[in-house]
């Protein structure tokens, strides 16, 4: 759980340490203004910016019933939040399994990255594609089975 929510965290007592800098300096409004900064930011890297994550196991089962992808993330992985982003709402239609809360999915991840835990890592048909393009897998999102 620590581990998930560290950035998160760590964003937050920064901005309160930068706001209270500020605000002994007198600068009441810079201080509001870097605490809101840091708080958008642990909202950003936390795991609340992704939808919410299934079992490896699970995700399988869904993906062969629906043909929907599956992605294996982590908190904190730039490349991962770049990917959600790039997905905005179609990010629901996909099954997302957080490596560090399910250790399938990090197993199946080292599987298929010669044993490193590189994500955001998407399985397609069966496939696995290491840090695709997002405009690819919104397209696979929509492909009809």
């Amino acid at each position: 759980m620590m581990r998930r929510w560290g950035l998160s965290m760590m964003f937050v007592l920064c901005g309160s340490a930068v706001a209270a800098g500020q605000f002994l300096q007198g600068g009441t409004v810079g201080a509001v203004a870097g605490l809101v900064a840091f708080v958008l930011l642990a909202g950003v890297y936390s795991p609340l910016a992704f939808p919410r994550p299934v079992g490896a196991l699970e995700a399988q089962r869904r993906s062969a019933a629906d043909g929907r992808p599956i992605v294996f993330w982590r908190p904190g992985c730039t490349y991962c939040l770049r990917l959600r982003i790039r997905l905005g709402l179609n990010a629901r239609r996909l099954h997302w399994v957080d490596i560090w809360r399910d250790p399938e999915g990090a197993a199946a991840v080292r599987a298929a990255n010669g044993g490193n835990e590189t994500v955001p890592t998407v399985v397609v048909a069966g496939r696995c594609h290491v840090n695709p393009d997002p405009a690819w897998v919104r397209a696979q999102a929509h492909r009809p089975r």
